[in-house]
Formats: C-alpha cells, sequence, structure tokens
C-alpha cells in the first residue's frame, strides 16, 4: 500500500495521489491509503469508512462546522499516467490523470487535515468514490443515506476545478426527449408515408430561436441555455422514418427549481410529447451566508458563478451554503492533456488554511 504524508508539500502529495490508480468503481486502493494515514498522521480527528470512502471530522464543539468534500477517483485512463512534472517551485507544472480533477483538491483538503488541529469551524474531511460515473453510483448518495449527519455543516466546500477561484453555486441541468411519430413507407412510394424527421423541423426552429436568459444572483452572473444533442431516427436507407427522437438539454440558473424548469421547458415544446430522462437541481450560491462571506474574504474578495453542475447542488439540497474551490483549470478535466500548476496547489491552501484559522 502506497504511503502518504499529509505533511509533506500538497504539491508532492498531489503527486502522490495521482500515481495511485483510482478508475471509478476501483478507488479500494487510494481509500485505504487516506485511511491509513488520516488514523497515522492526524490523531485529533474521528475517522471511519464507507464502502470506499473515508470520513474524518473534529468535533470540538465550535459553533460551525464546515465540509471539505472530494471524490478519489477518476476517468479511465488515457495514456497519462504516471504523474510527470516540469519545472520548479510555484511554476512547476504536474502533467497526469487527476491533477485537475481533481487530486489536486484532495491533496489540499488532506494536507490541511493532518496540520490544522484547531481550526476555528469545526471541519468535517469527504474523500468519497464513484463521482465520475452515473449518479445512483455516487458516493454522496450512499453516504447521505446511511450517515447523513457526516454531511452536515453551515458551509460545503467542493475542491472541484475551479482555476483556485471560488465558484458559488452551480446550475441546474435537464435533459428531455421528444419523440414523434409517422408513418413507414418505402422511399419509392413515400407519399404513402409520414417522415416522423421531417417533423423536427419545428421543434428545431423553436430552439434556434430560443432566447437564453441571463440572471444575476448574489451579485453572480449565470447564462442559461437550451440545446439540442442528439436526433435520433430511421431504420433503413429506403424507409420511410416512423420515430424520430429530438434530445435537448436545459442548463438553468439556480433562480429556477427543478419544476419550474420543467413547466418552462414544456411550455417551449407545447404541443410535443416530451419526457424528462435525468434531472439534477441548481444550487444557489449562498454568498450571504455568513461562512461564506469568510471564505470568499479569505480569497481575496471575489467570486464566480459555476457554470455547470457539481455535488455542491447534493449540499445546497440539505440547506447548506456551497461553493467550489479547487485547484486547476476546469476545461482540462477528463482529457489526456490533464496538468496543474503547483502554484495554485499551493494558493488553494494557503487561502484555506487563513480561513480555517490556523
Amino acid at each position: 500500500m502506497t504511503t502518504l504524508d499529509l505533511h509533506a508539500d500538497p504539491v508532492d502529495l498531489t503527486a502522490a495521489l495521482v500515481d495511485i490508480q483510482s478508475v471509478s468503481g476501483n478507488e479500494g486502493a487510494i481509500a485505504d491509503a487516506v485511511q491509513a494515514a488520516l488514523r497515522g498522521q492526524a490523531g485529533h480527528l474521528e475517522v471511519v469508512r464507507n464502502g470506499d470512502a473515508v470520513l474524518a471530522r473534529t468535533n470540538l464543539g465550535r459553533p460551525s462546522r464546515v465540509v471539505l468534500a472530494g471524490h478519489l477517483d477518476t476517468v479511465p485512463v488515457n495514456e497519462n499516467l504516471p504523474v510527470r512534472r516540469e519545472g520548479s517551485g510555484d511554476d512547476e507544472v504536474l502533467h497526469g490523470l487527476g491533477t485537475v480533477d481533481m487530486k489536486g483538491g484532495d491533496a489540499v483538503f488532506l494536507h490541511l487535515a493532518a496540520t490544522v488541529a484547531e481550526p476555528r469551524h469545526d471541519v468535517t474531511f469527504v474523500f468519497y468514490d464513484c463521482e465520475e460515473v452515473e449518479a445512483v453510483r455516487n458516493g454522496l448518495g450512499r453516504i447521505e443515506r446511511e450517515m447523513p449527519d457526516w454531511l452536515a455543516g453551515d458551509l460545503a466546500i467542493v475542491g472541484e476545478p475551479s482555476n483556485a477561484v471560488i465558484e458559488a453555486g452551480c446550475q441546474g441541468t435537464m435533459r428531455v426527449e421528444l419523440r414523434l411519430g409517422g408513418k413507414r413507407a418505402h422511399t419509392a412510394r413515400a407519399w404513402m408515408g409520414v417522415n416522423a424527421i421531417h417533423a423536427l423541423g419545428e421543434p428545431l426552429r423553436r430552439l434556434e430561436a430560443y432566447q437564453a436568459r441571463v440572471v444575476d444572483i448574489d451579485g453572480l452572473t449565470y447564462r442559461e441555455g437550451l440545446q439540442a444533442v442528439r436526433v435520433s431516427g430511421g431504420v433503413a436507407g429506403n424507409v420511410v422514418p416512423d420515430e424520430a427522437v429530438l434530445a435537448v438539454n436545459f442548463r438553468f440558473a439556480p433562480d429556477r427549481g427543478a419544476e419550474e424548469a420543467e413547466k418552462h421547458v414544456r411550455e417551449v415544446f407545447d404541443g410535443y410529447d416530451l419526457s424528462v430522462v435525468d434531472l439534477s437541481p441548481a444550487a444557489l450560491p449562498g454568498l450571504t451566508a455568513p461562512a461564506t462571506a469568510e471564505l470568499v474574504r479569505a480569497a481575496g474578495g471575489t467570486a464566480a458563478a459555476k457554470l455547470g453542475w457539481t455535488d455542491v447542488a447534493r449540499f445546497a439540497a440539505r440547506g447548506m451554503a456551497a461553493v467550489n474551490f479547487g485547484p486547476g483549470d476546469p476545461t482540462l478535466a477528463h482529457t489526456r492533456e490533464e496538468h496543474v500548476a503547483a502554484g495554485e496547489i499551493r494558493q488553494v491552501t494557503r487561502v484555506l488554511r487563513d480561513f480555517l484559522g490556523q
């Protein structure tokens, strides 16, 4: 088993974590290493295991609690292991799977877990499994069902890559399908059939003309989007298709609840058979919450809107303020070229150390 030094420079700790392969569903080795390191080097924490998730927390009786959450899994390997390091100092760059999404953030949290023994807030650390796969396997969902008190707090900080800038809240996402029917016929006698693919013209025109909202919430700008993402239909090259399916993705601002978002999409496609096939609610930024405002001050006083969906929404659904804050460029996540700057890892560490108070 790999031995992790939680007191080391979090850049070195990032490299060590990257070299423990942990594709979703195979997090046992990294969870074992994290569990052993926390139990051996952070005696001030209560540490428990749940499947391939490792949880730890202080119990100091502070008036507020902060949850630091990071997933241990990665997408599949794409010729980007082991870690490769270039440069030196804060200009050093770490290349490899998980450097951005999100072992850099995990390294920061693990380092703080071992080195901040008397924080001004009680702190819970959650290192969980299966974030990169279907939602039903997400370790946070299992923890919420089996150990809900471990996710309770006043503020959740998810270490997803955010270019070392606080990204507050997140958009909601909804996928819907429109199914249009027709009548099969031989294309040599097309007048005897009804072409379901041709019938997609009107809903596609509505999408082309759609004007997405731009919404200001707590001084942050969220941009909505309604986009066709897939068209399917047809059975053969000489048959008029009798069914066509248009898949649409709606990214909605956090001032819309799930029901309102669905109502809006149904209004856009009024008159068409529509079914919701996937839905994840949005999360409000919560910048007015005292703990969030304190974190933003520690980070220099600015925050940005999260244009995308992350697990902050799971915490927001519990009534908590939640933000994304981690090293790395999110546009590099899931790419073969994943890399992170050492300076960003150290910057996030400094900000969170100042926020936690030691």
